[in-house]
């Protein structure tokens, strides 16, 4: 048996704002938050009711409508991901979109689980019409052929999978500076530490806001429960638990809406202090868009 199509519309001012989920991977908890105990790790876990063994990271991508523009954040795991995830495409045309109507692609960092679904395995580019733009901080880190050859044999295949999905259109991918709007209404903003160039997107139109949180976090229930903590992918602990905080205090004292890559579907809602930490408290869902 399947889920009905996982889609989800909101608005942010007169954008439309499409929520697609692309399936969920299992990470064992073993190791996956470098700096805390794993029995605090479990006992996390167990206050948010998921399971003791390991973490159902899910996988959600935004599409922006505006002015006619179809604008895509990140693009998923496409054939080269969990096998329980992959439902990228499926949930995509479900919720009416057409992959050569996509007009723009923003990328918020280069980890597979972003950037696999722009090119196939078999080397199939998804998108035939659309502008792939990239954070020029995370271009030179994973393009640099100093830096893989100089990292450690674990990363090698990431840098590897940078090439396979953006060599064949090097020349034609445009880079953006943090602190720009890259098309009209987002607002690419520099969040460093999860990757060298890893970004977020501040979405604003009218009264309306959404800051689009990337991989700020990995699953809220840890993450934004506990911003000290690191996950494993982090590549750059201090800075990303630095940039992490930041972000959390700002969107919780502006009472921003927030997307998150990594947040149960529809993965969005609103930030709340709480202790130390904060709390994702998530939208109602609502058939009105």
């Amino acid at each position: 048996m399947n889920q009905a199509p996982g889609f989800y519309r909101y608005k942010v001012g007169d954008i439309t704002v499409t929520a697609i989920n692309d399936g969920f991977a299992r990470r064992p908890l073993e190791g996956f938050v470098r700096n805390a105990e794993l029995a605090d790790v479990k006992k996390a876990m167990e206050q948010a009711f998921l399971p003791a063994d390991a973490l159902p990271i899910s996988f959600t991508t935004l599409v922006i409508q505006n002015g006619g523009k179809t604008t895509l954040i990140d693009t998923g795991n496409g054939d080269s991901g969990a096998p329980t995830s992959g439902r990228w495409m499926a949930n995509f045309k479900a919720a009416g979109f057409d992959p050569k109507d996509v007009s723009t692609i923003l990328f918020s960092h280069f980890h597979g689980d972003h950037i696999n679904g722009f090119r196939l395995k078999d080397g199939t580019s998804v998108f035939p019409n659309a502008e792939v733009m990239v954070p020029s901080a995370e271009w030179a880190f994973w393009m640099d052929d100093a830096k893989m050859n100089a990292a450690p044999e674990a990363m090698k295949g990431a840098f590897g999978g940078v090439r396979r999905v953006f060599g064949p259109i090097a020349k034609d991918v445009k880079q953006f500076e943090a602190g720009k709007e890259v098309v009209s209404g987002v607002t690419a903003i520099a969040a460093p530490g999860h990757t060298p160039g890893h970004t977020v997107f501040a979405v604003a139109s009218g009264s309306g806001k959404l800051m689009v949180m990337s991989d700020t976090t990995n699953h809220p229930a840890l993450f934004v429960r506990n911003p000290e903590w690191s996950a494993v992918f982090d590549m750059d602990g201090p800075q990303a638990t630095a940039t992490r905080r930041k972000l959390l205090d700002m969107v919780s004292a502006d009472r921003m809406q927030v997307a998150f890559y990594h947040a149960p579907f529809p993965a969005t809602g609103h930030i709340a202090k709480s202790g130390n930490g904060f709390e994702l408290v998530p939208v109602q869902w609502s058939p009105a868009v």
